[in-house]
């Protein structure tokens, strides 16, 4: 029922009204991404998310029985749109990365179809006359059930480290997925889809560029798009992009962080004088998108390491030796934390442990002047192209 009493609108009122009352000489929008904060605060703008995430208690609902969490998250979904008509809601069904909770809760990303009126408002109050605004968009794919009511389901997700078809019933993977979840492969019936490439969770609606643009041509303000096919060239190009920064201050830009999921500290980033990069998760695929990144890079003096465990098992997972192996990158400290990695990857670890850790660097200040915009895109452009990055 309290489904029905969330306000989209007030979401973005929430967002902005963390920034101090000031002039920004730009800013970051769209896909979550934790490489977005850390270049947002290079650039010393504000960082306004595309959507929003929602986590609902679904008391009877079951970890391998897709089509009833589909049935269950249209009728939440529908009293969630009943008040907010300028929102989409794709719903997400995936023991692979959720484990158990994928029966025990609706997962709903609540993505805005245009710029909310507090970002409007926000944006022409506190951006610089001219200031360029940064458009950030996940360009992953994945299966997807769309019927045109608002709300959209997908089985599985590009973050759980799998493929499409490893959520297929008869793939031996998703069988492993549910044995761990508590789930039974025979009862796992997926309705069909109406895309098989539509854009993921965590892309940004056709809409909200628009609007974006239309909104940015009036106020002249000029829009940069910066499209990432994974999230891994984004963490690289704004790795190297904070490198440089640093070097140009005259620091040594050669010790590297290496942040998990919620384990991220920007601050104590840029205090402390690292180089940050975040992997999205604890998958295979991320953490050998920065052994490939550190392995043709400049080495590092030192790499410390933040593995935030997923809470779940999953053939998908990358198991501490593999952890171990980034931080081996380091010339002379190579350091995994121990808080972190203390029952990985089934435990769980509050989101201050990347504080904890992090403030124990020593200081590096004062910190760098900011980038500016044009900066930031030449180096994007520079450091990301062969990683796919797509600036525009």
């Amino acid at each position: 029922a309290q489904t029905a009493e969330v306000d989209a609108e007030r979401v973005a009122r929430w967002i902005v009204d963390q920034y101090p009352h000031r002039r920004f000489p730009g800013a970051v929008i769209g896909s979550p991404h934790g490489a977005a904060v850390h270049l947002a605060v290079a650039l010393g703008v504000p960082w306004l998310p595309a959507a929003f995430e929602m986590t609902v208690h679904w008391n009877r609902g079951a970890v391998d029985r897709p089509r009833a969490a589909l049935d269950h998250g249209a009728a939440l979904a529908g009293r969630l749109l009943a008040g907010n008509a300028d929102v989409h809601v794709r719903q997400v069904h995936c023991p692979a990365s959720r484990g158990a909770l994928a029966g025990a809760t609706v997962a709903l990303a609540v993505r805005w179809r245009s710029l909310p009126a507090a970002y409007t408002r926000f944006l022409a109050d506190r951006l610089e006359p001219g200031a360029g605004v940064l458009l950030l968009r996940d360009a992953r794919t994945w299966p997807v059930l769309d019927e045109g009511r608002g709300h959209s389901f997908q089985v599985g997700c590009p973050a759980s480290g799998l493929d499409p078809v490893d959520f297929h019933p008869e793939a031996h993977a998703l069988r492993q997925v549910l044995r761990s979840a508590g789930g039974d492969g025979a009862h796992w019936e997926p309705p069909e889809v109406s895309c098989p490439q539509g854009y993921a969770e965590n892309g940004v609606e056709s809409d909200f560029e628009h609007s974006a643009r239309q909104w940015a041509a009036r106020r002249g303000h000029p829009l940069h798009q910066v499209h990432y096919p994974q999230p891994d060239a984004l963490s690289a190009a704004t790795a190297d992009l904070y490198r440089r920064w640093l070097r140009r201050a005259g620091k040594t830009g050669n010790r590297l962080v290496v942040e998990c999921g919620r384990l991220l500290d920007p601050w104590q980033v840029v205090r402390a004088g690292l180089v940050p990069y975040w992997c999205e998760n604890a998958t295979r695929r991320r953490v050998e998108g920065v052994e490939w990144w550190l392995a043709g890079s400049e080495p590092f003096s030192s790499v410390d390491v933040l593995p935030e465990p997923p809470g779940v098992r999953s053939p998908a997972l990358a198991g501490l030796p593999q952890w171990l192996a980034v931080a081996a990158f380091g010339r002379r400290r190579r350091a995994l934390d121990r808080g972190s990695a203390r029952g990985y990857p089934v435990t769980s670890v509050p989101t201050r442990r990347a504080t904890e850790v992090l403030r124990n660097q020593p200081y590096d200040l004062p910190v760098p002047p900011p980038l500016t915009v044009g900066e930031a895109l030449e180096t994007l452009r520079d450091t990301g192209a062969h990683q796919g990055l797509l600036v525009s």
